[in-house]
């Protein structure tokens, strides 16, 4: 028997963002990453005052997933926007020691990020 495949309009592929503190290396570096996957829409954004592009409702708003890098910032998240239905926020556990497309934070945020990306896709095409 084959398995039921649910029908999906390639168009619409699963919206993430991507969060750290500022901005600058580990989110934006994710974002770089998965940019060409035509299975995802990204984005990065950070918490703090000073991120080079902060997280707002309407990010919020538009994602379907959120990946952060620390448990730190999704609880700054869930405070922040406590009137928001929010998407699943997924901690990845990336220590901020890293610069941008750093090879060992490329190695990191893919073998953190690989797994649950097909696990999010598999769902959406194969469903429960």
């Amino acid at each position: 028997m084959f398995p039921k495949v649910k029908f999906l309009i390639m168009d619409e592929p699963i919206r993430v963002l991507f969060v750290c503190a500022l901005n600058r290396w580990r989110s934006p570096t994710a974002e770089h990453l998965y940019i060409s996957d035509p299975r995802l829409q990204v984005r990065s954004a950070g918490i703090r005052s000073a991120a080079k592009r902060r997280v707002s409702a309407k990010d919020l708003a538009w994602a379907e997933y959120i990946f952060v890098m620390d448990g730190e910032q999704k609880k700054w998240i869930q405070e922040s926007f406590r009137e928001l239905t929010l998407p699943p926020i997924l901690v990845l556990d990336i220590p901020d020691e890293y610069e941008y497309m750093d090879p060992r934070l490329q190695h990191a945020l893919r073998s953190a990020l690989d797994p649950e990306l097909d696990a999010i896709w598999n769902e959406r095409i194969f469903g429960a």
